[in-house]
């Protein structure tokens, strides 16, 4: 039996990081960290058009990255007051950074939601797991302009090896997002990691396949015009 959707607490997590693919919407979450926002607070700080500002800071709230409250700035109440202007304003969930980048809170989301399954329905948990994976990489993907741009919002950091002579390789992933714990329980979680990312080349219409190759110092996944 397989899944159609990745279980909660993943599609937040999906779609949180769907939702900072777009520079924009990265220029507009950092603005919301630093204060309050409205609308037309944002579009001249950012040159955007209003429009524009409004459609990518609901797309945040969408995705649990912002809170929204209403706010009368002329300090009058009643009749005549005119309305409430909508402020933005980043949640106080943490957005962690790490050099190199890492996404320990996603795989933990996706084992979590993997365990529930495989409790709820007998699945094997290595294969809820790897629809877990698939889902929210298909999730992430669907934010994105291009495999690319999916891959590196993910943190895999992919690279061009062509230049050095590989010829059935169109790209290498210079950096596994979920190292540690590779490291430690190399399989599992180098399956999760090939089937994330085959979920990110579905969700982009990427006709390139994504292949285990694994080597030292890199990603265990290669992304390649033709599998071996």
């Amino acid at each position: 039996m397989g899944t159609s959707s990745p279980l909660p607490p993943t599609p937040n997590r999906a779609g949180a990081i769907a939702a900072l693919v777009d520079p924009q919407r990265r220029d507009l979450y950092r603005l919301a960290t630093e204060r309050a926002v409205s609308r037309d607070d944002a579009a001249d700080t950012l040159g955007i058009p209003r429009s524009t500002a409004a459609l990518n800071l609901d797309r945040l709230v969408d995705a649990g990255l912002l809170t929204v409250s209403y706010v009368r700035r002329s300090g009058r109440t009643g009749p005549g007051a005119g309305r409430p202007a909508k402020l933005y304003r980043a949640t106080a969930a943490e957005v962690a950074a790490t050099i190199p980048e890492r996404h320990y809170e996603l795989v933990g989301d996706l084992l979590a939601a993997a365990a529930e399954q495989a409790d709820e329905t007998g699945m094997p948990v290595r294969e809820a797991l790897a629809a877990e994976a698939f889902a929210a990489g298909a999730a992430i993907g669907a934010g994105a302009q291009s495999l690319e741009d999916a891959l590196a919002v993910c943190g895999y950091a992919p690279r061009d090896p062509r230049s050095g002579g590989a010829a059935s390789t169109d790209l290498v992933l210079e950096n596994c997002p979920f190292h540690a714990l590779a490291g430690r329980h190399t399989a599992l979680i180098c399956g999760a990691n090939l089937e994330l990312v085959r979920g990110l080349a579905a969700a982009t219409d990427d006709e390139r396949t994504p292949v285990l190759s694994p080597a030292v110092g890199r990603c265990c996944v290669e992304i390649r015009t033709s599998a071996p």
